[in-house]
């Protein structure tokens, strides 16, 4: 019976002795810088270093176009508000005579239809008026 507990014994330590040789040569690749763990966390800390100056470099870029495009803005509510007066500057010039729209029958239209023609009459100079 000490002579099967000594050989299981045995075993055992053979067993664990090679099972820690393994988890060695596991532990030595995973640890070296070339090809194991260490490389590839070194890989993504400089990949991470790419990213965040790409990031700036966007950044950057975004807030000059947001500069430009406030710069945009500004001038399109400067050039409506333009816009705006000499519209206001039309409507006090007053009524002038617009074009007179006739109907005529056209011979050369088929099947009897016509067509309108539009007649346009000239404004006297005296009837202007100038907008400043």
């Amino acid at each position: 019976m000490n002579l099967i507990a000594d050989i299981l014994l045995a075993a055992g330590a053979f067993g664990a002795a090679v099972y820690c040789s393994i988890l060695s040569a596991r532990l030595k690749t995973f640890s070296t810088l070339e090809s194991g763990m260490g490389g590839a966390i070194a890989v993504l800390s400089a990949q991470v270093d790419d990213m965040t100056r790409a990031l700036e470099t966007a950044q950057g870029a975004s807030d000059v176009s947001a500069s430009r495009l406030a710069d945009l803005a500004q001038r399109a509510e400067s050039a409506s508000a333009r816009l705006e007066l000499l519209v206001a500057s039309l409507h006090d010039l007053g009524d002038a005579p617009g074009p007179v729209v006739s109907a005529d029958p056209d011979p050369d239209a088929a099947e009897g239809g016509r067509r309108m023609r539009v007649v346009r009459q000239r404004i006297a100079r005296d009837r202007l008026e100038a907008a400043e």
